[in-house]
């Protein structure tokens, strides 16, 4: 970490306009990289200089930059801040690098203004807007673990009353983080769902644990709907 300190100012003893930052952490470890990450954003924002980093760590490129570029095979495939790219992807490449994702391949059923409806294998999904697509094309729905939640019995509102945005299923496996657990959720076609959940309290009452059953549910502003 010293050392990585003292490579920054020596580079940033000139003055230069543009820095450039080819993995500067990659040799730290976690803990001391997490607070290097935050003391390097703050020196280069005092200093005012420009900086371009290279990184193949996903959070590290969320925590440190103002805007970034998802590349693959030499093509740039979305450039925007952090919040852009991890909350409207513009290709299952791009939802799928940054963070985890449930990714659905399905069909449009329905394409109205304010909504549509993919039909996927095990399930319905109600999108709160349209995506200008002809029915029956191929598309697929991207849904993050963390907006999706677990309960035992089925949801009551509108949406999953008429069996949208709904699916039942057993968990087969769970990771549990401390702050967060996650939860792999199998459902009757055998595809997994992959379900975060924050454990907000020490001791919670009827817990899911392996081999409970258990129905995922989200809202209709929850996924993300990518043609290509």
């Amino acid at each position: 970490g010293q050392q990585q300190r003292v490579a920054l100012a020596r580079s940033l003893a000139k003055r230069p306009q543009l820095l450039l930052l080819d993995e500067p952490l990659g040799a730290l470890d976690k803990k001391l990289r997490e607070e290097t990450q935050i003391e390097l954003v703050n020196i280069i924002e005092e200093v005012g200089v420009t900086c371009v980093m290279v990184t193949h760590d996903q959070e590290e490129a969320m925590t440190m930059a103002s805007r970034i570029a998802i590349m693959s095979e030499g093509h740039v495939l979305q450039v925007g801040a952090p919040s852009d790219i991890y909350e409207t992807p513009a290709t299952r490449f791009v939802a799928d690098f940054i963070g985890n994702v449930n990714l659905m391949d399905g069909t449009l059923a329905e394409d109205e203004a304010d909504h549509c409806v993919i039909d996927c294998e095990d399930l319905k999904h109600y999108v709160g807007h349209g995506i200008t697509g002809t029915r029956g094309m191929a598309v697929s729905v991207a849904v993050r673990p963390e907006k999706i939640h677990l309960s035992r019995h089925a949801p009551a509102d509108e949406d999953h009353n008429r069996g949208f945005n709904r699916a039942k299923g057993v968990v087969k496996n769970l990771s549990y983080f401390g702050s967060y657990t996650v939860y792999h959720l199998e459902l009757p076609s055998g595809r997994m769902l992959k379900v975060s959940q924050n454990n907000t309290q020490r001791h919670r009452e009827h817990e899911l644990t392996w081999g409970s059953e258990a129905w995922a549910h989200w809202s209709r502003m929850s996924q993300v709907v990518l043609t290509q």
